[in-house]
């Protein structure tokens, strides 16, 4: 387990201890169950149910020390945060360079709550690392898998 920050939004702590409580309460007791069942049908080298139960207990305990560990080192991102510049919790809309009719915008959040497609991008990743510091109208270069990528910050919230 780690020691290291773990940033989150209120709504994204919520969701960890959900998730946390789905595990711990409704997922342990069901793999239990089918474990139990599997081990009556007896000869556990050739039972299939009982070989994925195993597995299936084994990747639950292990996401629930993941769980454990994001919530005990969780810190919250202030949602109130100044708007000059952007920060971790910032909702930032930007341009590519040599497309500004093409705006996009993103939401910085911990890897934790990462979820590019519904517009949350880690603070680590190569996009979010260009604009953190950066004010309206600044044009920052991100390096990413694809090469250097020049973006404009339109917005700030």
């Amino acid at each position: 387990m780690t020691n290291s920050p773990n940033y989150v939004t209120a709504e994204g702590l919520q969701n960890l201890k959900d998730e946390l409580t789905e595990r711990t309460e409704v997922r342990r007791v069901e793999i239990a169950e089918r474990l139990h069942a599997a081990i009556k049908m007896g000869d556990l080298k050739e039972n299939a149910d009982y070989h994925a139960a195993k597995e299936d207990q084994a990747f639950n305990e292990g996401r629930i020390q993941r769980l454990e560990d994001a919530i005990l080192n969780a810190v919250l991102i202030d949602e109130n945060t100044p708007t000059d510049r952007v920060r971790l919790g910032s909702t930032v809309t930007i341009a590519e360079v040599d497309y500004e009719d093409e705006e996009e915008t993103y939401r910085i959040v911990g890897p934790q709550e990462a979820d590019p497609g519904a517009g949350l991008i880690s603070n680590v990743s190569p996009i979010a690392t260009a604009l953190l510091g950066a004010r309206v109208g600044d044009v920052v270069t991100a390096a990413t898998p694809g090469g250097d990528i020049d973006f404009k910050v339109i917005s700030i919230s």
